[in-house]
């Protein structure tokens, strides 16, 4: 038996309509502890670590632990029809998801279950980061898009004082630099001068999980991947990516 409600469904909507920019379908772990999902896109580029905790719902039952396949847009199309002041209840049914929203009607969705055989996901939680930043996600969005202006491929930079995300084309360049004490640069840990290149295209669509967070923090290491971490102030629902680097052009 699995029933939980929630009365923000925003935080779900938000979360899954990220997940669904990179992950087709996925399996779900229902603990005691609350719900999450970990898994790569199809040219495992990319991982997704997605998890809200039990705390976030304002009803949360849960008889034993177990795993749900479910074909992430199916969810996502279901979870838009749930309005701001609308509550959402979630529960497992025949070997189905039950979805029903309430607020000034009472709507009834049911979503398959889909048998999904586990795949293989790289070892994220072993990676080891040497430099750490956190800033402004509205910051970080806007140098996505001034680097994808020139190139598919942004370099990002750290030393101990300053954060740079720069590009260039074959003509053009763009850069964005940050320095301790500017505002929207939060911290940075770094011990020395760190960088690695990413590509746009993934960048672009990590950056929308800003939704759920005023602050983002970014974890790499020299030509290594980049993990970044989005979570609601509450820390009640995390939403993570690690990026694969693209190899250097230089």
């Amino acid at each position: 038996m699995f029933k939980a409600v929630l009365a923000k469904p925003s935080l779900l909507t938000d979360s899954i309509s990220t997940i669904a920019e990179l992950i087709d379908e996925g399996i779900f772990k229902l603990t005691k502890d609350g719900i999450s999902l970990v898994a790569a896109d199809r040219a495992m580029v990319a991982v997704v670590d997605f998890f809200m905790s039990s705390a976030a719902f304002e009803k949360y039952e849960l008889d034993k632990e177990q795993n749900i396949g479910l074909n992430i847009s199916n969810l996502l199309s279901v979870l838009k029809r749930a309005g701001g002041g609308d509550k959402v209840t979630i529960s497992l049914q025949d070997n189905k998801l039950e979805v029903i929203i309430e607020g000034k009607s009472k709507r009834r969705f049911v979503i398959p279950l889909l048998d999904i055989a586990p795949e293989e996901v790289p070892p994220v939680d072993q990676l080891e980061f040497t430099t750490h930043v956190r800033l402004r996600p509205d910051v970080l969005h806007s140098g996505i898009q001034d680097a994808e202006i020139v190139s598919d491929s942004v370099v990002f930079e750290t030393s101990p004082n300053s954060f740079v995300m720069h590009a260039e084309g074959d003509i053009s360049s763009a850069e964005l630099e940050l320095k301790s004490g500017d505002e929207p640069l939060l911290e940075i840990k770094a011990s020395g001068s760190v960088k690695a290149r990413y590509p746009l295209d993934y960048l672009k669509k990590m950056v929308k999980a800003a939704k759920l967070s005023d602050e983002v923090e970014i974890k790499y290491a020299q030509d290594y991947p980049m993990r970044l971490e989005f979570k609601t102030e509450d820390k009640k629902v995390s939403l993570s990516f690690v990026l694969a680097p693209r190899v250097s052009e230089e």
